[in-house]
């Protein structure tokens, strides 16, 4: 699970009210509403934002978020995610303040996994996914790292997923010259035949990124959840990308399928799910995920 740096302080939110469209200024100026920034502390940001621990004048603590390049309605659209994932069960960092081109959230703290976070993890992913809408996708694109992310409402699973995930990232592949026209072709095909590999579901509400790197312990040593790429799809997916760099404990998906069972085959559907990432991955990163986006075509074709 990701961790926001070692001090383990939190924010005193009670103290800084929601003010998520913020009139035009920078994420400084808004600071010195709160008396301005005190303590500054770098924290982990992937390869998009530059992620800060700010220390206001205060007393209380946030993470400011800034674009390392700006990209229109980042943020924006994180603060739509997080507002929806906190109706679940599993925390979620509250949204305070919301510009152009940065975000201030609540800040979690860091913490050490308190005995059974694995098993409340598990049944947390599993009550997220018992939220569910009539159709597939959700109110506004947002993004899969720097990648945008359409959501058109579609009353199809199998149609979301084979065209707003798998052909949508194959084309942008392709028009990077990651993909070959015939790997390109092969995943349009593997798309048309979604329905034979993956039964039907309903629509659930998914966190959208949820490798390890977006799991959290918090200031209290329970689980968080971090960095979303918010919508309405099949619960599956959102497991399979639990697996994709490392799988979580056992216990995690022994809870959650105690909480809401799987169907037959779940595991090994996963894979497939992941050429989603894996398509993403070579498009942003390129060839070297050729190879495991490959291995899934050879495997479901």
């Amino acid at each position: 699970m990701k961790g926001q740096e070692t001090s383990g302080c939190r924010a005193d939110i009670a103290r800084l009210p929601p003010t998520i469209h913020a009139p035009p200024m920078s994420a400084e100026a808004w600071s010195t509403k709160h008396g301005g920034i005190q303590r500054c502390v770098p924290l982990a940001g992937g390869d998009i934002n530059e992620v800060e621990r700010w220390v206001l004048g205060d007393g209380t603590s946030v993470v400011c978020k800034q674009p390392l390049v700006a990209v229109d309605g980042l943020y924006e659209a994180e603060a739509a995610g997080l507002t929806i994932l906190a109706r679940g069960p599993l925390r979620v960092p509250q949204v305070i303040a919301q510009g152009e081109q940065w975000l201030i959230i609540e800040d979690l703290g860091d913490g050490e996994p308190q005995p059974g976070l694995w098993e409340e993890l598990g049944r947390g992913l599993a009550a997220l996914h018992s939220i569910t809408a009539p159709k597939f996708g959700f109110a506004d694109e947002n993004f899969i790292g720097s990648t945008r992310q359409p959501n058109p409402w579609t009353q199809d699973g199998h149609a979301f997923f084979a065209t707003w995930r798998l052909r949508h990232l194959a084309d942008l592949a392709r028009a990077s010259d990651s993909l070959s026209p015939f790997d390109h072709y092969r995943v349009h095909h593997l798309a048309d035949r979604l329905h034979e590999l993956i039964p039907v579901q309903p629509a659930s509400l998914c966190h959208g990124d949820l490798w390890t790197g977006n799991l959290h312990v918090d200031h209290a040593g329970k689980p968080a959840l971090i960095d979303p790429a918010t919508y309405y799809g099949w619960a599956e997916a959102d497991l399979a990308m639990t697996t994709l760099f490392g799988k979580l404990p056992e216990p995690v998906y022994a809870a959650y399928h105690e909480v809401r069972p799987l169907a037959d085959g779940w595991w090994d559907r996963l894979p497939l799910y992941n050429l989603y990432h894996l398509l993403n991955h070579l498009h942003l990163f390129g060839v070297g995920y050729l190879g495991q986006v490959r291995t899934v075509l050879d495997r479901f074709s």
